[in-house]
């Protein structure tokens, strides 16, 4: 997510941190740290000179309030800045007990068709009935696109392929699922500011289906484009929030961010990924706190709700005791799995985000798919007590799970060393994540 600008920005905290001693140089060092970062992200010029301005001139005074020093006061300017910036937090809530409908703009190429499957989705994860309409007719493909995304995520799908009016699609589409859902999602076809007639359409859906909230979708990668489109759609029908694609990685996605946010239009979400689960609220204060490598706990819990994950008390117990074995080291990875990738997992950690970047993941990942296929391939006497396991039996499993036996090998020493350090510690990071 923002590789560029986290990096600048850590660095530049990280320069300070290490800094012999917190004077005036520092800071002014600091502060061209942090404009280089956010100019290298697009960020509009006029922005990043107000905000490193106010900080500046915060950190330059004497008076420090108690209990912080010198360099977590000016780390805590930077991320009340960075917030101001991007507004407030927003949340989507829609009663249950009728059918509310989102329509979803933006211009060709913005990712609007994903985004849909996604969105439904994550709004069906929330206990919500939710029908995707593709009123699409002028990309070839769209409706097969959005049917194939939405049954990957077991949401249903209305479409004509055959009828060119897409106004009559949202008509009937609405129509379709108002009695079965209490969400219909419309994706509409790719629009540009300057092509009247697709503005004049959109205005025509607006009025035709009345939606409860229209999305405006924004490719993360135009940087400040986005606050020309954010008006242009604005003046062409209400924005009740705006959504920013394709971040993972994105050089220009804190421009777009910051572009957008200037807007009245809240941000409501944003899409980190390929994945049909790579879409998350938009909360500033999280969103900066995972920017300047500080974690994101509740990011974590609500990962932990979205891949319905119920911890097993009796195995919780056994792993803080030191005495688990291997097939709830099993249950473990299959949990782990479900959360997605592991180095967007780390990112949300407190702590963990610098030590992010310096694993491999892709390799971690494929190290824990092997050991979750040697697993497989044991006994359940041998899951149970892996003193059991001998060279002739370890040459059975590397048979069976294709994975040599050198790798079992170290599996099972790293088990044993996990039971260790669980033991010795008797579960106290454990617990203390918890809390």
């Amino acid at each position: 997510m923002l590789d560029q600008l986290k990096e600048g920005l850590r660095n530049a905290i990280k320069k300070l941190i290490y800094s012999d001693i917190v004077n005036e140089k520092a800071v002014k060092e600091f502060i061209r740290d942090v404009q280089r970062a956010l100019l290298q992200a697009d960020v509009n010029v006029k922005i990043v000179l107000e905000v490193t301005s106010k900080i500046e001139k915060e950190a330059l005074k004497s008076d420090i309030p108690a209990g912080l020093s010198k360099r977590d006061y000016i780390i805590n300017l930077l991320y009340n800045e960075l917030v101001k910036i991007l507004g407030t937090e927003s949340k989507i809530e829609f009663p249950r007990n009728i059918c509310n409908t989102i329509l979803l703009v933006g211009i060709q190429g913005s990712g609007k068709t994903t985004f849909a499957a996604k969105l439904g989705k994550y709004l069906q994860k929330d206990g919500y009935k939710v029908g995707v309409v593709c009123a699409d007719t002028f990309r070839p493909g769209a409706y097969d696109q959005l049917k194939t995304m939405c049954e990957r995520g077991k949401v249903d799908v209305f479409g004509m392929p055959n009828e060119k009016k897409s106004i009559k699609i949202a008509i009937e589409g609405k129509k379709h699922f108002e009695s079965t859902k209490n969400i219909v999602i419309v994706d509409t076809a790719g629009r540009h500011k300057e092509e009247r007639e697709l503005i004049e359409e959109m205005k025509e859906i607006n009025s035709k289906i009345n939606p409860q909230l229209v999305l405006l979708v924004i490719d993360g990668t135009i940087g400040q484009q986005s606050f020309t489109q954010a008006k242009a759609f604005h003046d062409a029908t209400p924005i009740g929030g705006i959504v920013i694609t394709k971040l993972d990685g994105a050089a220009k996605g804190g421009g777009a961010i910051a572009a957008a946010a200037s807007t009245q239009a809240k941000i409501l979400f944003i899409s980190t990924g390929e994945g049909l689960d790579d879409i998350e609220r938009f909360v500033p204060e999280r969103f900066v706190s995972r920017l300047l490598g500080l974690g994101d706990v509740k990011a974590i819990l609500e990962r932990v709700k979205q891949a319905e994950i119920e911890p097993d008390e009796s195995r919780v117990r056994r792993l803080m005791s030191g005495k688990m074995t291997i097939d709830d080291l099993y249950e473990q990875l299959s949990q782990l799995k479900k959360f997605g990738s592991i180095k967007k997992l780390l990112e949300l950690i407190p702590g963990m985000p610098e030590l992010s970047d310096k694993i491999d993941a892709d390799k971690l990942e494929e190290r824990l798919e092997k050991w979750r296929f040697v697993i497989q391939s044991m006994t359940k006497e041998e899951r149970q007590n892996p003193e059991l396991l001998n060279a002739s039996r370890i040459k059975r499993i590397a048979i069976g799970s294709g994975v040599n036996e050198k790798e079992i090998k170290e599996m099972i020493k790293q088990y044993n060393d996990m039971k260790v350090v669980m033991k010795r510690t008797k579960g106290k990071f454990l617990r203390g994540f918890a809390r």
